[in-house]
């Protein structure tokens, strides 16, 4: 399998009025480390971060100032740079996007046991287990090496959850010894890693049965 970087950044720097973040996305896996830099040109009565982990406090003495965090095991957070300035108080927010890979990926016959007779429909279900953020998978169905199917996700939860893809299929003679597998796949965007991340599932092997007609 290949290696993926854990951590990935946007290469581009976020300016909001008196502030800039580099980077403004930052895509971590969970429980590897994390920083962001926030810079201001301007005059300031202090700068800082405030956040659930990594909070630095406000200083006078400086332009920059970085949030990290040596471990992120926060699902969700959302650390604020802000300056005080003669014009008041700015803020601002970079992205921050947590992600783990699946503990497996299993393929099943649904409530069926036994042989797999011709131009009969089956379902197959393809199991996903402890994956985030779920918005960030596609779910492929593969006939031998051949795409016949995939699927996306619109819930945003952001913390691990199990779940679950089907495919119909309606096996024919020519289908005996075929192999159906599914993938996994947690695409990040350009900021996370590349290739995104996969995990396959062991391949399932559909022997046909024929039906017989007796007079």
């Amino acid at each position: 399998m290949a290696h993926y970087n854990e951590l990935s950044y946007c290469s581009a720097v976020l300016s909001y009025g008196d502030l800039e973040l580099n980077p403004p996305k930052v895509v971590v896996r969970f429980g590897d480390p994390v920083s962001v830099n926030c810079s201001t040109s301007t005059e300031h009565y202090g700068i800082g971060w405030e956040a659930t982990v990594g909070i630095e406090d406000m200083r006078e003495d400086v332009n920059v100032i970085t949030w990290t965090v040596p471990e992120l095991t926060d699902w969700v957070i959302e650390p604020i740079c802000y300056i005080n300035t003669d014009d008041g108080q700015q803020t601002k927010t970079p992205s921050v996007i947590v992600y783990k890979t699946p503990d497996s990926v299993s393929i099943s016959y649904v409530n069926h046991t036994g042989p797999v007779m011709e131009k009969t429909q089956y379902e197959l279900q393809c199991d996903i287990k402890n994956i985030a953020p779920l918005q960030y998978l596609t779910v492929r169905w593969y006939k031998g090496q051949t795409l016949v199917d995939s699927q996306t996700f619109t819930d945003d939860s952001r913390t691990p959850v199990n779940v679950s893809a089907t495919l119909l299929i309606t096996p024919s003679r020519a289908d005996d010894g075929a192999q159906y597998w599914c993938e996994a796949e947690l695409d990040l965007g350009a900021e996370g890693p590349q290739p995104p991340p996969t995990a396959q599932a062991k391949a399932l092997n559909v022997e046909v049965c024929c039906k017989f007609l007796f007079f």
